[in-house]
């Protein structure tokens, strides 16, 4: 099966299957949705041929109910595309479940970009040595965030699940009932959900996904690459966001914090004792039956009792692990080590923490926070802080904050902000007590402009009761255009400082930074946002090693290659000598962890692909600009920004987002406890808009903008000079740039202007649609230009395959949400009521949770 093409391949396990499936689906009877299997095929058609004919989503909808119903109500009307809605959100489902289903065959595990692919490269190249050496401290750092782009409530997740086992056991009986119950299952939430309700979706992912996927690759290097021998670094680490991300989220309070830990702590404990209970079953021996039947009456007691006292760790548990092994091993044979030695493995994964949760508020909040702790102690005679120490300059306070220790009672505070940010950190302290320091051990300053935002929360670290040396990495997050400039500046002002050098020392010598691609991407436009970026790493890698310490990146990236997704792997291999890599960190969130993460296979394959990506990089051939490459994009880059700048300065462009797009709608779809924008403000205020409605409201257009806009402009002047052959020289040589531009082109493929160039005759919007089409026609006809295709994404047919699948399935979805919207416009033109307007933005919001998870990267 594998020789065949993976295009092949696809067409015939992913493609096929479907095929057969859906028309089972169809024909199912449900409660409400009888005749909907039959109609939305025709739905399908009317659509297909109605935008080939130029005609607009109103048309074409009304020429649908003209032709197949008999004179229908406007409720009759309303009520069958509802129904459409559902079909085709379940439609999205059963090809996510196909998909993942034929995961393994479509996708070679042992092919390009793997481990066993990597470690026989390498040993066919005499770089067993070198590999090792690699291994012996390079990390992988999977990061899962609560950002709502997950729109699959955990029952449906739970059904796809069932979906993916039955389909690969080719059971039709079972596939056949799991359709009907999924025809059944809502998809919508009432209710939005709290953070820990995001927190217990997500960790259902640990303990069914990473739980088993992860520890298989560590015994994988461990067997085949250290030849069995202990290896003393983790190489792959998870870390966990909801209920410690307070960013622009007012849910998140201390309590929910320790709670999230805490089922942190009891769901890896309830795999242990799963782990343990299996193991006792094998290991009936003298002396080695007694140490795991003390281990699992002590985990039960942690687990199914919820066990307060902190008398149990994981240093504790590693060495009744390892005496057990040193009898197994002299007395018994080795009989079933390696079974063992599995969950000894998990352990030192793991930990007590299985997760690393890490804290993050925005420096604004941090400020005013800590200016008011300030005050607050002043008034009470404390002499922490000078008399004057708020008419310092910048400098002289960071002087003074370098040096502060303390214990805040947080009772004495008068500021709500103030008490909430101490208790989140008092909330660290406990987490570390219980679950190790692994627990929580990153604070992350989100919007970082200075280096005083970072010795701030420094300080507040130090003001909570930290005896000795302070157990907690302080992250800076480096986002906007102007932010990522001045980053070098910032840590440099931070390495001269003697106390937060002598903390980083402590801390392996190693300091952690962020850097968002997604408020970057928001800021500057998909070129400048990557090459700042790509630059900033640089010159941070430059003062680092200046001061002898390994900077270690941390990058924000989202589901969309506009946020710093698509292929992600490849830019991490493409990084060349003047970016430090001992460490890959990136967030994952919403359907970029489904499609990417959301099955055993699946996370496998992908988290090899990034440890290769680490191996190709420092063992292998490393990837280097030149300077004229450094020039060509220097400048590509600042064409482009000028363009998007221009562009997101325009007078018509929040206008457009606000009234012809889904941008309102997000905030009314329960998929998320985060607000839609940072602030209370009822005004659209760009700096407050955050990057997931803004990248997802683009993407439902299907226009896209933040993942090409500039590109274009930037390749034609090239084009214009008469110089775009230095361009496919660079495109040809660089694998940073090919891969730029790469998922640039996806981000092209999954735009179709055909569903709004209704809006080029818009009094309005008009001439704003138009000048958003013109860059989109000048950047595919450059990028095919440039790759010498007849069509975007020719060199990765399996992809494109799959989100042309994608696009045909929702095609209808998307129609009917441009007519809805088009109703509502029409509807506060024409003074209709607010009942019938409210059918239609309901519309809208329904359609949403189709097309966000059929494109499985749109925000």
């Amino acid at each position: 099966m594998n020789n065949l093409p993976k295009l092949d391949r696809f067409n015939e396990n992913v493609l096929s299957k479907y095929q057969i499936y859906n028309s089972i689906f169809t024909t199912l009877p449900f409660d409400t949705i009888d005749d909907t299997g039959v109609l939305l095929p025709l739905l399908h058609k009317v659509c297909s041929k109605g935008f080939k004919l130029e005609k607009n989503p109103t048309e074409i909808v009304e020429h649908f109910f003209s032709k197949y119903q008999d004179e229908p109500t406007e409720k009759e009307k309303a009520d069958l595309l509802f129904r459409f809605i559902q079909f085709i959100e379940r439609q999205v489902v059963l090809f996510d479940a196909v998909e993942d289903a034929a995961y393994p065959i479509v996708n070679n595990m042992d092919g390009f970009g793997t481990l066993r692919n990597s470690k026989e490269a390498a040993f066919l190249n005499n770089k067993k040595d070198e590999l090792k050496a690699h291994l012996d401290d390079f990390k992988v750092r999977i990061v899962l965030t609560a950002h709502p782009t997950q729109f699959y409530p955990g029952s449906v997740l739970g059904i796809i699940t069932d979906l993916d086992k039955a389909i690969q056991d080719d059971d039709l009986l079972l596939i056949r009932k799991l359709l009907a119950q999924l025809g059944k299952t809502p998809f919508y939430k009432k209710e939005k959900p709290s953070p820990f309700d995001e927190a217990v979706s997500l960790i259902w992912y640990l303990e069914h996904v990473f739980y088993h996927s992860v520890p298989k690759i560590y015994n994988y290097i461990q067997q085949h690459i250290y030849d069995g021998e202990p290896i003393e670094n983790e190489i792959i680490e998870l870390g966990f966001w909801p209920g410690g991300d307070r960013d622009g989220n007012p849910f998140v309070t201390t309590k929910i914090t320790l709670d999230v830990a805490e089922r942190l702590r009891q769901t890896i404990l309830r795999n242990y004792y799963r782990d343990i209970r299996r193991l006792k079953r094998r290991f009936t021996f003298d002396e080695v039956q007694e140490i795991f039947s003390k281990l699992e009456k002590r985990l039960y007691k942690h687990v199914v009792r919820s066990y307060t006292k902190v008398n149990f760790s994981q240093k504790i548990l590693l060495e009744e692990l390892y005496a057990a092994r040193e009898i197994i091993v002299n007395k018994h044979q080795s009989l079933f080590v390696e079974e063992l030695n599995d969950v000894i493995n998990k352990v030192k994964i793991f930990g007590f923490h299985f997760a690393t949760l890490d804290i993050r508020q925005d420096s604004r909040v941090h400020h005013q926070a800590f200016t008011q702790i300030v005050e607050d102690l002043l008034k009470t005679g404390d002499t922490t802080f000078p008399e004057n120490y708020l008419r310092l300059s910048d400098e002289e306070q960071v002087e003074v904050l370098s040096v502060v220790k303390g214990h805040i009672d947080p009772s004495i505070l008068t500021d709500e902000t103030s008490i909430k940010t101490i208790e989140s950190i008092y909330a660290l302290k406990e987490i570390q007590q219980r679950n190790g320091e692994r627990g929580a051990n990153r604070y992350i300053i989100s919007n970082n402009q200075s280096a005083l935002h970072v010795m701030q929360t420094f300080a507040m670290l130090n003001l909570c009761g930290f005896e000795n040396e302070l157990p907690v990495d302080v992250i800076p997050l480096f986002e906007t255009v102007e932010d990522l400039e001045n980053a070098e500046d910032v840590m440099r002002t931070l390495y001269s400082n003697k106390v937060y050098r002598h903390h980083v020392a402590k801390r392996g010598h190693k300091q952690t930074i962020m850097l968002g691609f997604s408020d970057g991407t928001k800021d500057g436009g998909y070129l400048m946002a990557n090459w700042g970026i790509f630059k900033a790493k640089e010159a941070l890698t430059r003062i680092s090693r200046e001061y002898d310490i390994e900077v270690v990146f941390f990058d924000g990236r989202g589901g969309p290659p506009a946020r710093g997704g698509g292929k992600t792997h490849q830019f991490y291999a493409s990084l060349g000598p003047t970016i430090e890599d001992k460490e890959i960190q990136l967030t994952v969130q919403g359907q970029t962890i489904s499609s990417n993460f959301g099955t055993q296979n699946s996370s496998q394959f992908n988290l090899e692909q990034l440890i290769s990506s680490g191996i190709k990089n420092d063992v292998f051939t490393k990837d280097q600009l030149n300077d004229s490459h450094r020039e060509l994009i220097n400048d590509m880059a600042a064409t482009s920004y000028k363009t998007y700048v221009d562009f997101k300065n325009h007078d018509k462009f929040l206008p457009y987002l606000e009234k012809m797009s889904t941008l309102k709608y997000y905030a009314k779809t329960n998929i998320g406890s985060r607000p839609s924008k940072r602030g209370g403000s009822d005004k659209l205020d760009f700096s407050a808009l955050r990057a997931i409605p803004f990248v997802g409201s683009w993407s439902q257009l299907k226009q896209n903008v933040p993942g090409f806009f500039g590109v274009g402009t930037a390749l034609k002047k090239y084009e214009d000079a008469g110089r775009f052959d230095e361009i496919i020289e660079f495109y040809n040589a660089s694998d940073f740039f090919r891969t730029l531009l790469e998922n640039s082109m996806m981000s092209l493929t999954k735009s179709f202007f055909g569903l709004t160039s209704y809006m080029a005759d818009d009094e309005e919007f008009g001439e704003f649609w138009t000048l958003i089409f013109t860059e989109y026609e000048t950047t595919k006809r450059l990028l095919l230009k440039l790759t010498g295709h007849t069509e975007l994404m020719e060199n990765f047919p399996v992809g494109k395959a799959s989100i042309e699948v994608r696009e045909q399935i929702v095609l209808p979805l998307l129609t009917i949400q441009q007519f809805a919207l088009k109703k509502i416009q029409e509807l506060q033109k024409t003074g209709g009521s607010a009942e019938e307007i409210e059918i239609y933005e309901k519309m809208v919001m329904r359609s949403l949770f189709g097309n966000i998870n059929a494109s499985r990267n749109s925000a």
